[in-house]
Parts: C-alpha cells; sequence; structure tokens
C-alpha cells in the first residue's frame, strides 16, 4: 500500500512519530520518502541514531513548525500523505499558556491542510484525542477544532484527488507525559497520587494507535472521524498494577480533567457507524454517497443516543491484564514489586 508513496508526519519526533516509522520501514521498505517533520533538532538528532538516513535511503529529518505555512509547503513537495500527529497536548500547559497552544493546535491544522492542497498531496490522516469530545479544556477543544477543519477539507479541495480523515483515540500506553510513566516513577517515593477514585480512561497501545491509522489510509473515503473500540481501566486499579504496596493518595482533579472521558457523544450518535472493530462519526454533509459508505464497510447506524465513554465501556482491564500490557509495551523489565 505504502511501497513507492513519500510520506510527510508532523510532530515525527514523538512517540507516536518513531512507532509509526519504525513500522513503515519495516513494513514497507520500498517506500519512497518518508520524512519526519518537527522543530526540535535534538530530538531530530536523537531519533537518527535509532533510524539513520545513511542505513534508510528513504528517511529525511526536515526542522520545522506546522506554524510555518511556508516552511510546511516546502516540505510537502512531491509528498503523497500526510499523517499530522504534530500538537501541544499536556492540558495544564495548555491552560496556562492558551494561545500557544491555538497556534499550533488549530493554526497549524489549517497551515497542514493548504499544505496538502498546494502541493498535490492524496490521503491526510491527522490524530485527534478522546479530549475532543465534548471538551472542557483548551487542549480538548483546540483538538475539536482541528477536527473540525479536517473534516471540512473535504468541501474545499476542487478537482484534487485529496481525502482528508480523522483518527481520534483515547490514553496512549506509556507514551511521554502519560500516567504510566508517571507513577512508574512516583512508587519510588511510596505514595501514588491518585485524582479520583472514580476516574477511567480509556486505553491503547502506540502500535495500535499505528495500525488504525495504516487502516484509515487504505480505507478513508475523506471526512470520517475513525474511533477505535479499546478497553477501559481505573486509575485505581492501574495504581494497584503498577504499585501495590504503595499508598493511594486522593489529591483532586486537576483543572480542565474529567472523571470519564468520551470519543463519542450522545449528539454524535445521530451520524456514527459502526464498521466492526472501529466506529465512524461522520459529517453532516459528505462527498460521496452514504450508501456507497455502507456497503465498503458494512457498516450500521449506532442506535440514538449511543455514546461511547471510558466509564461505561464494556470492555476493561483487569490489574493482572495491565501488568502484563507494561511489562510488554512500555518497560520490559517492569516488576510490580519494588
Amino acid at each position: 500500500m505504502l511501497n513507492d508513496k513519500s510520506i510527510l508526519i508532523t510532530g515525527g519526533t514523538g512517540s507516536f512519530g518513531k512507532k509509526f516509522v519504525e513500522t513503515i520501514l519495516r513494513k514497507y521498505p520500498e517506500v519512497k520518502r518518508l520524512v519526519i517533520y518537527s522543530r526540535d533538532e535534538l530530538k531530530q538528532f536523537e531519533m537518527s541514531q535509532d533510524f539513520s538516513p545513511t542505513e534508510y535511503k528513504s528517511l529525511r529529518y526536515f526542522i520545522g513548525d506546522v506554524r510555518d505555512g511556508e516552511r510546511l509547503k516546502r516540505a510537502c513537495e512531491g509528498i503523497d500523505i500526510i499523517i499530522h500527529a504534530a500538537a501541544l497536548k499536556q492540558v495544564p500547559t495548555a491552560e496556562y499558556n492558551p494561545m500557544e497552544c491555538i497556534r499550533t493546535n488549530v493554526m497549524g491544522a489549517e497551515n497542514v491542510i493548504n499544505a496538502a492542497l498546494a502541493c498535490n498531496v492524496s490521503k491526510v490522516v491527522a490524530l485527534s484525542t478522546d479530549k475532543a469530545a465534548a471538551p472542557i479544556n483548551l487542549y480538548g477543544a483546540t483538538k475539536l477544532c482541528s477536527d473540525k477543519l479536517f473534516v471540512a477539507a473535504n468541501n474545499s479541495k476542487g478537482k484534487r484527488d485529496l481525502k482528508f480523515s480523522v483518527v481520534r483515540y483515547g490514553n496512549v500506553m506509556g507514551s511521554r507525559g502519560s500516567v504510566i510513566p508517571f507513577f512508574l516513577k512516583k512508587r519510588e517515593e511510596g505514595v501514588l497520587p491518585i485524582t479520583h477514585n472514580e476516574m477511567t480512561r480509556f486505553n491503547i497501545t502506540l502500535q495500535e494507535g499505528v495500525n488504525m491509522v495504516l487502516w484509515a489510509l487504505e480505507h478513508m473515503m475523506g471526512g470520517e472521524i475513525f474511533v477505535p473500540k479499546i478497553p477501559s481501566y481505573r486509575i485505581t486499579e492501574l495504581a494497584e498494577a503498577i504499585a501495590p504496596e504503595c499508598e493511594q493518595k486522593v489529591v483532586g482533579i486537576r483543572a480542565g480533567e474529567k472523571i470519564h472521558e468520551e470519543m463519542i457523544t450522545e449528539a454524535d450518535s445521530l451520524t456514527t457507524y459502526d464498521l466492526g472493530k472501529y466506529y465512524a462519526i461522520l459529517p453532516q454533509r459528505t462527498v460521496w454517497k452514504l450508501d456507497a459508505f455502507i456497503h465498503n464497510f458494512s457498516a450500521s447506524r449506532v442506535p440514538e443516543g449511543f455514546k461511547y465513554n471510558s466509564g461505561t465501556n464494556t470492555e476493561w482491564l483487569s490489574v493482572e491484564k495491565l501488568r502484563s500490557l507494561i511489562k510488554e509495551y512500555v518497560d520490559p523489565n517492569f516488576n510490580s514489586a519494588i
């Protein structure tokens, strides 16, 4: 599917970007060009120690910021596919620096769209977050805005052979700044800070996230927000899985944080379809026939009033399952006993 294609990934030195690059190089060794676009030269240098352009001839490291539309257009020359993973995603940071978050997450998204329109790109997949569903913090609001921009971009492509779609999923297991690495570090102190005893989160591995993006690239018709069917965990059980001997101290919910996350709201149910392994939230206006979408995906409408919430999920990770996943995907040397 991606052999002989040129691909650019924004935010390419992040957790997702590294796993995406690793997967592409393994599965598609004849990829024509794989451009890692990011603003941090140190992270690019460090990544190049593992993925060297000398060894992998398709690799390019391109310094640039999604805020810089002209630089982004230059990077997109000759590109077939864009994976947009760049974002400011720390909730407290976004609350304290709102315009910085808006410039990257909203204006950056618009720059990606304009670059795709200007450079004859054929497909764009943008990464979203569960916090974009009924957002209560600025980060979630900017990602919802970004999602809307990418969905609406399908109406502006004219006669171009170009599709824009979005992939939305929950907490990525072990990603930088997420709760699992935080708990692994804090357990050395003997106390794990719990924001709320009833808090739940969705869970997806990096590889599952990458696989979903590849699936979207293969099947997208343009305008969909794809949502995976993934398990939830309780924050107290995650703490138990990581450090059963530690005290769990309730410290209160942080600003902009929810007790449960959503990926599909009740309002979304009117245009949401079950695709089997995934859901798809469709736009009110599509550039293709709905009957064709239903046929292509063997899709069925979800019931009116349906919502996909981490607290009412039907699939849960047990303490033992969490431990095995942490050992497999986060830290091979993990042991729940210090």
